[in-house]
């Protein structure tokens, strides 16, 4: 008996913590039971021959809004060239409507609703011992009697009846065997003991399950049960990725601080036991932290950790109705503090398409965030997910949304689809020129000439549709070039003043190999600047520019900011 763990990926350098987390927890089967990862990228003839190769009598699908329609024409197709296997799902994508899944997909001999670890155990053991071999499929096939897919999944399944937490069909129909209680998080064995799977790709780890929180748009409120990994067990593991220097482990945690014990122990470990390379990335509440804990994060290494904090909407009504608790005056402070530490990278959220939050009080929103001066500000789109409160509600707040995944937004009662799609062009200005961190000093630089800083992304959304930029993969050079075309249009703004900042950013990420069309000439100053070089032993790896103004900057590669990567700029005397 052969049961394969399939997980699709957005990209590449994702994994998949669950099937991981599957796979562990049936140890008792190892020999029976294999995983393979592959992403929605690929051509799905080639997973489909891996799948096919693989020889698998189960196949089972995690499923989420990023893969579900790929998952889905996978298993139709699987089902016409493996009629002998049976195909099972889980993930949050099929959980919430496992019996209409079904139904809709009738080559699918059932669901694991929910927490899947016990669910998928019992299901293998199941399989292997109490349902038909793969010698036995061979002996029947020996004999002529090959039997049909028909057969291996509408036949009675004695015994699958007691698995709860399964949705199954049978001959008689469908069957919904209730829901399993909450696991154990301690039970779940460490899903990581073999690295070499992983090069160049992201680990996510979980310490605790759950949260405490009732945002209305997230799964997670859906099960209050939170739970938490034993802190032993917790530092045992982390210990292990330290010791083999993974780059990055990203903890999965809905609200990884809402237990200051918890939180605190975590990043006391990983501070007295930094080995100068690892990143751990936490989802915190900013205004729950204490100033322990604040006090502590002022001391680690630079690129240590880093915070992705979700404030999503500034507007107080709209904090009410998606049933979430901010403090915004407490937020604002704590990123700005933690801001001035200088180490620590801080990812900042935005929801656009929320209860309450017309275009007018988004852009108040936006620009609340963006005066915090995250490293990274996302601006995203409500996603109306099956299961969650608001789908619940989705109707009151006339919310519009697609009808396949991802269930974005389209409109509102307060946002028409004309401004839903306002709001793209911001997000993708705000993409390219704010958060790839390539446009720091120039943007400090034009923000002060427009109303505010949503009027800056919006003009130049605005601009780059006009002139049907925005269908158009551009080079980075040529991101400044259309800059600089944009402020043609505002001859209040020093174009050369403009395009110094732009040399100075192009400069602070790499020693450029040619020199843009509008930088200044150099010429002049060459003497200068070998004469300063010959001096002071300047290699070549580093750069001297001297700019309109006359100010000679010094740009040293070898030292770089760990948050940004951006090169050390110093003034000097030529």
């Amino acid at each position: 008996m052969k049961i394969l763990l399939a997980a699709c990926n957005a990209k590449y350098i994702h994994s998949n913590l669950a099937v991981y987390n599957l796979k562990a927890y049936a140890k008792a089967y190892q020999e029976h039971v294999f995983l393979r990862e592959y992403t929605i990228n690929q051509q799905r003839d080639d997973i489909m021959r891996d799948i096919y190769k693989s020889g698998a009598d189960v196949v089972c699908f995690s499923c989420y809004i990023w893969n579900i329609s790929f998952v889905k024409e996978l298993l139709q197709d699987l089902a016409g060239i493996m009629p002998n296997t049976a195909f099972w799902t889980g993930g949050p994508e099929v959980s919430f409507d496992a019996e209409a899944f079904l139904t809709e997909n009738p080559h699918v001999t059932g669901v694991m609703v929910g927490e899947g670890e016990e669910t998928f155990l019992e299901l293998v053991k199941y399989y292997v011992e109490k349902h038909c071999s793969k010698d036995d499929k061979k002996q029947a096939d020996m004999s002529g009697n090959k039997g049909t897919y028909d057969t291996w999944h509408t036949e009675p399944h004695p015994g699958m009846e007691h698995i709860r937490g399964i949705v199954y069909r049978d001959q008689n129909g469908i069957h919904h065997n209730g829901c399993r209680e909450t696991l154990d998080l301690s039970t779940v064995p460490f899903a990581y003991e073999n690295l070499e799977d992983f090069s160049n790709r992201i680990i996510y780890y979980e310490s605790s399950r759950g949260c405490p929180f009732s945002c209305s748009y997230c799964l997670s409120s859906v099960d209050k049960k939170l739970r938490f990994r034993s802190l032993e067990l917790v530092k045992k593991e982390l210990q292990f990725f330290i010791d083999h220097r993974v780059p990055q482990v990203k903890f999965v945690d809905r609200t990884f601080n809402c237990k200051h014990g918890h939180a605190m122990a975590i990043w006391q470990y990983i501070t007295d036991h930094d080995n100068g390379v690892t990143n751990f990335h936490f989802e915190v509440s900013a205004d729950l932290l204490r100033e322990e804990e604040l006090a502590l994060m002022e001391t680690m290494r630079p690129g240590l950790i880093q915070l992705e904090i979700g404030v999503q909407s500034t507007n107080p009504r709209t904090i009410r109705a998606i049933r979430r608790t901010m403090n915004l005056e407490k937020l604002s402070s704590i990123v700005a503090r933690i801001h001035s530490f200088g180490n620590i990278h801080q990812h900042l959220d935005l929801i656009a398409g929320l209860p309450y939050e017309d275009y007018d009080s988004f852009r108040h929103s936006f620009n609340d965030v963006y005066a915090m001066r995250p490293q990274q500000l996302q601006l995203g789109f409500l996603k109306v997910l099956k299961g969650s409160y608001m789908m619940e509600t989705a109707k009151e707040y006339g919310i519009i949304y697609k009808a396949r995944e991802p269930y974005e937004v389209l409109c509102t009662n307060w946002l028409s689809y004309g401004e839903v799609l306002k709001l793209k062009m911001v997000e993708s200005m705000v993409e390219v020129y704010y958060n790839s961190g390539q446009f720091q000093n120039t943007l400090f630089y034009l923000e002060p000439f427009f109303p505010d800083a949503f009027g800056f992304y919006e003009a130049l959304g605005t601009f780059y549709e006009k002139k049907g930029y925005g269908e158009i993969s551009h080079a980075r050079m040529r991101r400044y070039e259309i800059l600089l075309e944009f402020l043609e249009e505002y001859p209040q703004i020093s174009r050369e003043d403009a395009a110094d900042k732009m040399i100075y950013d192009l400069y602070l990420r790499e020693n450029l190999k040619s020199r843009p069309s509008f930088a200044s000439l150099q010429k002049p100053w060459e003497k200068q600047i070998w004469e300063y070089r010959r001096l002071h032993h300047i290699p070549k790896t580093a750069h001297i520019e001297v700019f309109r103004n006359g100010q000679a900057v010094l740009f040293d590669y070898t030292r770089r900011d760990p948050l940004m990567r951006n090169a050390c700029a110093e003034n000097v005397e030529l």
